[in-house]
């Protein structure tokens, strides 16, 4: 049999949030200023594992990263929003979409 590849599971933190991937995951992201094709380095790594080990940061861990590839700019789901004042004769309807940008995990680097 052969060895099985060692694949690391990381978690970092962007924009206010926190996310576990591995190589290959598929995010999205709020909108970055980035073009498609390009490259993101997040290092706010805060665990890294393999198999047999496991390192946390305080907060992060110093010298990891994870690289991510930029696959597309895309719009979310249409949100509404509604306001009413009761008996007053008001009412507002608006919608938004929210502006993603989808990437795809390339690597994840422990130094």
């Amino acid at each position: 049999m052969r060895k099985a590849k060692q694949a690391f599971i990381a978690v970092f933190a962007t924009d206010g949030k926190q996310f576990k991937v591995t190589t290959g995951t598929h995010l999205q992201l709020d909108r970055r200023a980035v073009k498609v094709g390009d490259e993101i380095t997040f290092s706010e790594v805060q665990l890294l594992a393999d198999q047999e080990n496991v390192a946390t940061g305080d907060p992060y861990i110093p010298g990891a990263s994870v690289k991510a590839k930029v696959l597309a700019h895309v719009k979310g789901k249409k949100r509404i929003v509604f306001k009413k004042k009761r008996r007053k004769g008001y009412a507002v309807k608006n919608g938004y979409r929210k502006a993603y940008t989808n990437v795809q995990i390339s690597a994840i680097s422990a130094q």
